[in-house]
């Protein structure tokens, strides 16, 4: 059976079955706790939490889910993998253990024929919770299982949390006997290889307290009602319906691995272990990339970015460590989008994009491991100077950490050169980086929002947003919170007190809540007659619906129920729709210039500014700068009308309508079309009511916020104005003070410029004869300290390091074959003081060495450095050393 098959079978029998379909969410979701969707209940928690009311009863999806803390794992083993399917049904306070048992048996066991999937009932095993005597009964009620076929566990592995403060419950799991040929039999306490779970039902009935551990944290009660939460592997049904030992042998990740095999010289399971798990990773990692980027996210240095380029380059070092030098990610993409297509209709319509942004990453990649190689070389030059045959596991973590040279190539390559590296010390460094990475991610984990004092709130319905239609509204007030509590009544505090700060929710609001890159309104709330007054600073969503405003309260009270006017600040407001719909224009603007390719991926707007950040590989020249401009302004000028819609989502897409990704969009969507086919976009913000009215928009600069992601920022309206009139003003200064016409400006400063670099490099080639002539002399004056010609001089102010270097060479080349000793110190700018030593072969026979003569100018003028027995540099802070470090050195020369 195909996997999109098992996943067609699950819907449908929870359908029929009374449960609502929900889609997947992205597997990017705002959740302080998560930096990916990890379970398929995670979309569901503020119901679980009791935040919000469930609209529906029964729920059920198949979720796109990442785990990434075992990524090393991956490969290694066959259980680990960093993209899976997470199949489940949810009760929200409606049927409860009996319920969830039943649907589950029914659908493991009922045949094809009936829409099940078939198991042999007698392969299948339960396991519940300690004393969980319900769910044991059940079993056997239901399922006919047999005593010896109900494991009891503990919490470890039959009790479920979030790991945070939460509701929680014991849990019961399904698992299947692969036979005697996977292990011992015993049942799952005795063998998870043969015993293979397939599925968890979780009796979501308690709340737990803070903890350390899945076994150590406190139940402090049960939840308001009981629900069910449950998550079937699509990928491990689909080993077991499809006959394979593992999920890279299954219909969706097999392709994968058959490319790769069709590439590589080296085959796929012919008794190579370590090629093997290069091929799993491989395979793993690509349909993780392709449906991480397909969710919006491109990489970066940090975060899911950080998350994604290192499943890329895992790839790719893989893909090279089986002998493939050419290319490959795209057809890796390509290979992943026919499989999972049908699943996932996304990654075929926005493959363009997926793949560019993949390939993009593989290309840097390449130029990273060619500087990774000649760093490698420098190092094993350096092993092998000093006589050793081990890489120093310092250098190994240099590599891995700073230029993201993989230790796996670097083992290779040091095996190539007849080294070895010392891993023990390279691990060592990267579990204590990994330790650090722990305890921040710890440090920054929290329980969720208590949100539940907005809950009654939340289910009464969405605030009526107004504010598209007028800036000033009656309303009711429906409920006063202090400090996150709610309270009936809130006044001013009294003459010379600070105002109380308070969020009032209304039932209405013509205010705009923050959301979709636009900030929120401000303005005022006034009273009945006026004696209650209060500024409206912020306005937030809860749960995407309710309005919450901020305030400071200025004079009277408000109290729960009264009637007041909601007025938004109309300057503001005036600002904030220039802004919004300057946005537009650009984004507009950017896709006509470069193409479909240019896809929002974030914007900021307020009044009179607007920042807009797309996915494009490298900066734009100044050209398409000045054109995307052009093209904004020429829609501001045409006055096209600005039209708003509400339709279906699905046939806004098909219209061409622009979407954020990672954006949950619900089924009705509101959409602003501005000059027909110019601008079509998905959009909740306000925005003027023709084009001219947002006024000239000027580009204030370009540039990158992450790989694959560059932003621009411009100005809107009477802002873009006071820009243009600086700029003027700024030009008009330097036109008289260069007493040129303002035209003649550019071509006046480059000559400048021009004349500029020629005396600076007129200076530098000054600094270097004198520098050369104080060698020249230097070397002509070498003293004789024993038996070695010694050369301890302080070069002129300003002599760089690069200079000392070269000069050692050229005065030790002039001092012959007799042992020599050459020393250069100088006071760089910002009191540096750089310093080199150079040693010839007769002077180390004598048993001086540079590496360490270099301590003795170190120790005097508070600096470190290092090198070689013939060569070491170094640096300094205190310039009044300089003498004293010089004489130090001549000492320790003449007692060698």
């Amino acid at each position: 059976m195909q996997t999109h098959e098992i996943r067609k079978r699950f819907l449908d029998h929870f359908v029929k079955a009374g449960h609502t379909e929900v889609p997947s969410a992205s597997v990017i979701l705002d959740d302080p706790n998560l930096l990916f969707v990890n379970a398929g209940m995670v979309q569901f928690v503020p119901f679980f939490l009791g935040q919000r009311s469930a609209p529906w009863d029964r729920a059920t999806s198949v979720q796109k889910c990442i785990r990434t803390p075992d990524i090393e794992e991956v490969g290694i083993t066959t259980r680990h993998n960093t993209f899976f399917q997470m199949a489940g049904n949810f009760s929200f306070g409606d049927y409860f253990k009996r319920g969830a048992i039943a649907l589950a048996w029914d659908l493991l066991t009922n045949s094809v024929d009936e829409g099940g999937y078939g198991f042999d009932p007698e392969k299948l095993w339960a396991t519940v919770y300690l004393d969980d005597d319900e769910a044991a009964d059940l079993w056997r009620e239901i399922a006919n299982l047999p005593v010896e076929r109900i494991q009891r566990r503990g919490m470890a592995d039959n009790y479920w949390s979030m790991g945070i403060p939460g509701p929680c419950g014991p849990s019961s799991e399904i698992y299947y006997d692969r036979g005697p040929e996977y292990g011992i039999e015993g049942g799952p306490e005795a063998n998870e290889d043969r015993y293979i779970e397939i599925w968890n039902l979780v009796f979501m009935q308690n709340e737990r307290g803070a903890g350390t551990s899945k076994e150590n944290f406190e139940i402090l009660g049960p939840l308001p009602r009981q629900n069910i939460d449950t998550g079937m592997g699509v990928e491990r049904v689909a080993c077991l319906l499809q006959g394979v030992d593992n999920v890279y042998e299954t219909d969706l990740v097999r392709p994968v691995i058959d490319l790769v095999a069709s590439i590589a010289p080296r085959g796929y399971g012919v008794g190579n272990h370590d090629d093997d798990v290069r091929y799993r990773i491989i395979a793993d990692h690509s349909r993780t990339a392709a449906i991480i980027i397909g969710d919006g996210v491109s990489p970066g240095n940090d975060g899911r970015g950080y998350v994604l380029r290192r499943l890329l380059r895992r790839v790719i070092r893989s893909a090279k460590l089986l002998g493939i030098d050419t290319p490959i990610v795209a057809q890796l993409m390509a290979t992943v989008r026919d499989a999972m297509g049908p699943s996932y209709p996304e990654l075929v319509t926005d493959f363009d994009r997926i793949n560019r942004i993949a390939v993009a990453e593989e290309t840097a990649f390449n130029r990273t491991l060619e500087a990774g190689s000649r760093l490698f070389d420098e190092a094993a030059e350096i092993t092998k100077a000093s006589g050793a045959t081990v890489i120093a596991g310092n250098s190994a973590f240099t590599l891995h950490d700073t230029y993201g040279f993989p230790i796996d190539l670097t083992l290779e390559m040091a095996s190539e050169a007849g080294l070895s590296v010392d891993e023990a010390g390279f691990r060592a460094l990267m579990n204590e980086q990994r330790q650090r990475a722990k305890a921040d991610a710890a440090a920054r984990k929290h329980a969720h929002a208590d949100l539940t004092a907005y809950r009654e709130l939340v289910d009464a319905g969405p605030t009526e947003f107004t504010g598209f239609d007028e800036l000033t509204s009656q309303a009711t007030i429906l409920g006063i919170f202090v400090d996150g509590k709610r309270v009936p009544v809130v006044a001013h505090g009294g003459e010379g007190e600070t105002p109380d700060r308070v969020e009032i929710v209304l039932d209405r609001t013509p205010l705009y809540a923050e959301s979709g890159g636009q900030i929120a309104d401000i303005g005022s709330l006034s009273g009945t007659g006026g004696a209650a007054k209060a500024q409206v600073t912020d306005v937030q969503k809860i749960a995407k619906t309710l309005f919450v405003h901020r305030v400071n309260v200025e004079s009277g009270e408000f109290v729960e129920g009264d009637t007041v006017t909601a007025e938004v600040d109309p300057k503001w407001r005036h600002g904030a729709t220039q802004g919004h719909s300057g946005t537009h224009m650009v984004h507009a603007a950017l896709r006509q210039i470069l193409g479909p390719n240019a896809v929002q991926a974030g914007s900021l707007n307020r009044p009179g500014y607007l920042r807009f950040d797309f996915n494009w590989q490298g900066p734009l020249s100044d050209a398409q700068r000045d054109e995307i401009e052009i093209v904004a302004n020429e829609a501001v000028e045409a006055d096209y009308p600005v039209n708003t819609m509400y339709t279906k989502l699905e046939k806004a897409k098909a219209m061409g309508a622009m979407a954020l990704f990672g954006e949950a969009y619900p089924e009705d969507v509101r959409l602003v079309e501005i000059g027909g086919p110019f601008s079509l976009e998905l959009c909740g913000g306000t925005h003027v009511h023709n084009s001219a009215q947002i006024g000239p928009i000027t580009l204030l600069g370009e540039s990158s916020v992450g790989s694959g992601v560059r932003r621009v920022e411009a100005y809107t309206g009477l802002d873009s104005f006071k820009h243009l009139a600086k700029e003027r003003a700024l030009l008009a200064g330097l036109a008289s003070s260069l007493k040129v016409p303002s035209e003649e400006v550019p071509a006046r400063v480059a000559t400048l410029v021009d004349r500029l670099k020629v005396a600076e490099k007129e200076i530098e080639r000054m600094r270097r004869s004198t520098a050369a002539s104080a060698a020249s002399n230097a070397a002509a004056g070498a003293e004789l300290v024993g038996k070695v010609r010694v050369v301890a001089q302080r070069m002129p102010v300003q002599t760089t390091a690069g200079d000392l270097r070269s000069l050692v060479g050229d005065i030790r080349g002039k001092l012959g074959n007799e042992p020599a000793v050459v020393a250069l110190i100088a006071q760089g700018d910002n009191d540096a003081v750089p310093y080199v030593i150079s040693v010839n072969a007769a002077a180390q026979d004598l048993g001086l060495r540079a590496n360490d003569l270099i301590r003795t100018l170190a120790s005097t003028v508070d600096g470190r450095g290092g090198g070689k027995a013939d060569l070491a540099q170094g640096s300094g802070k205190d310039p009044t050393g300089i003498d004293a470090a010089l004489d130090a050195l001549r000492a320790d020369i003449a007692r060698s």
